[in-house]
């Protein structure tokens, strides 16, 4: 039997991995979409790479709705979540029910952020939840097209819920999904994408930390500072040592929170700095795009989940809390004042 995978979110991430993992022998990879379904549907996607090259890929079922996978009646092996995390504005998880139907079915989370695993593993307790965290570079200028930019990286990891009722605790359902992430990172390998790496949970947890640290500092800043890009905020020495610090704030207590220090490979906040201050593309940060785009912005899972867990353990966090506490109210203004000028229309 073909293994069975459904991309939950076929955006520009989510479409770029679900294109290399099809290009495996017996492996079905289908998609659910939102705005781009009517493009896929009828014509697949096209991908544009300058590693892989120009390439039309269609999935094995496209589905306008998670109800509408379900009704397929497959029994999935992987279902892939690959959609923004926003726990303050909608609930994910809910919508895998009746997706997550085999104790052999594993969840696998490409998301931003910490936390975004506690909802399924909550609601999906004798699952295997699986934690991915990438680098990579994409955009979908149009729908259905999917350009790749550059960078392929994504580290995945079981993740372990520390709830004691939780069945992942238990040692079989360890081995068994320590096996199906190395099935899945597997797949990904065949697919071309050289730099998939099979992590521990607590060094994906630590890969978590890192990249928070990087989105953290440069990411409400881009927004509170009035739309700078990364390079240009890192070329200002006042803007420099905010940025530094919010980063060594996350970096000392990352560490920390997981029990285990960051692996010596791991790039401090001078050697992020030196690589940002390299990059003279004018990139702006995922939360500053979405906040000029009047799309809701992830501050939860960048900004309110780490202060929440390291608070859990006992540390603070003062940058990411004063961030966390600007930028949350920006928003909030943001929506009153939209809320008025709706009104008078």
């Amino acid at each position: 039997m073909p293994l069975e995978i459904l991309f939950f979110g076929a955006g520009a991430i989510g479409a770029f991995y679900a294109s290399r993992i099809a290009t495996n022998a017996d492996t079905n990879v289908s998609v659910v979409c939102r705005s781009n379904y009517a493009a896929v549907k009828s014509q697949g996607f096209r991908v544009t790479s300058p590693q892989y090259g120009d390439y039309q890929w269609t999935p094995t079922r496209t589905f306008d709705s998670a109800e509408s996978a379900r009704k397929s009646g497959v029994q999935w092996d992987y279902v892939v979540v690959s959609t923004k995390a926003l726990p303050n504005i909608s609930d994910d998880s809910k919508q895998l029910e009746g997706l997550v139907t085999s104790p052999t079915t594993a969840i696998v989370l490409i998301q931003n952020g910490l936390g975004v695993e506690q909802p399924y593993a909550r609601r999906f307790p004798s699952a295997s939840i699986l934690s991915a965290v990438t680098v990579a570079s994409a955009a979908q200028p149009t729908n259905g097209h999917i350009r790749h930019n550059r960078w392929t990286r994504i580290n995945i990891g079981p993740f372990f819920d520390d709830s004691n009722e939780s069945n992942q605790q238990n040692p079989k359902a360890k081995v068994t999904a320590t096996a199906q992430n190395q099935r899945f990172v597997e797949l990904l390998l065949k697919g071309g994408i050289k730099d998939a790496i099979a992590d521990t949970h607590e060094k994906l947890q630590l890969v978590r930390w890192h990249k928070i640290a990087i989105n953290a500092a440069f990411n409400p800043s881009a927004v509170l500072s009035g739309g700078s890009h990364n390079e240009a905020m890192a070329s200002d020495a006042e803007l420099y040592v905010h940025l530094k610090g919010v980063m060594d704030e996350v970096l000392s207590t990352g560490p920390k929170v997981v029990g285990t220090p960051f692996p010596s490979s791991f790039a401090s906040s001078e050697g992020i700095l030196r690589s940002t201050l390299r990059n003279k593309s004018g990139s702006k940060p995922s939360m500053l795009l979405d906040w000029e785009s009047g799309k809701p912005m992830e501050l939860e899972v960048i900004l309110g989940n780490p202060i929440r867990l390291a608070r859990e353990k006992g540390y603070e966090m003062p940058r990411m809390q004063s961030l966390y506490a600007l930028i949350k109210m920006k928003e909030k203004n943001w929506e009153a004042r939209n809320k008025t000028e709706k009104s008078k229309l």
